[in-house]
Formats: structure tokens, C-alpha cells, sequence
């Protein structure tokens, strides 16, 4: 089977993964943000994810927090700016939420350390 051939996660696969953050989850994503050419899915599946917290009933903060701090710790240096622009791109709690475990995690500093 050719490399072309290889099935990419859709946005909706990616965003179940991080809903659910398992430990068979997160290694998913770890393989998932290992190859430059699966940022675009990874980003569109953290926004399908961020979404549809937002349009939960119930809104579980404290899971939003873990998954931003968690992908702020994981997630490689190139991406570390992007999730900061996803995470502050709305001012619904869910994003909030995200925005302040991602900012816990302190990823963007190890990023783009201070002079």
C-alpha cells in the first residue's frame, strides 16, 4: 500500500480523541503530532472539540483545562502558537477554559523563551 494511500484522521476522529484523552488517546495524539503534515487535522479537530463543549448543556471546565494543559505540554514547538490563537479565537467559557490550562502548561514560554 502506497503512502498515498494512507488514511488521514478526519476532524471529527481527532476531536473524539481529544474529548476523551485516554491513555490510548494521547498516544494517538502524541503519533498524530509527530508528522508536520497532520497539523491542519489536529487543529481542526481541537476546534470541532472546543466547539461542541461550547454547545454542550453542560460545560466540564476542568476537562477543558486538563486537555489544555496536557496538549500545551505535549504538543511540538511549531504548534504551540497555533493552539495559543485557537484557544483564544472565542471568549465562550469553553474556550476560556482551554486558554487558562494552556497557559498553565506554559508551552508558548518554552516555545519562544523570553530574551
Amino acid at each position: 500500500m502506497s503512502a498515498d494511500l494512507a488514511a488521514f484522521p478526519d476532524r471529527d476522529t481527532v476531536a473524539d480523541k481529544l474529548s476523551a484523552l485516554g491513555d490510548g488517546e494521547k498516544a494517538y495524539l502524541r503519533l498524530l503530532m509527530e508528522n508536520a503534515q497532520q497539523d491542519e487535522n489536529l487543529l481542526e479537530g481541537l476546534n470541532v472539540c472546543l466547539n461542541r463543549a461550547a454547545a454542550a448543556p453542560f460545560l466540564n471546565s476542568l476537562k477543558l483545562e486538563k486537555l489544555g494543559q496536557w496538549l500545551g505540554e505535549t504538543a511540538p514547538v511549531r504548534l504551540q502558537m497555533r493552539l495559543t490563537e485557537t484557544a483564544r479565537s472565542s471568549q465562550h467559557a469553553a474556550y476560556a477554559a482551554f486558554r487558562a490550562g494552556l497557559t498553565r502548561s506554559g508551552g508558548l514560554e518554552k516555545a519562544y523563551p523570553k530574551a
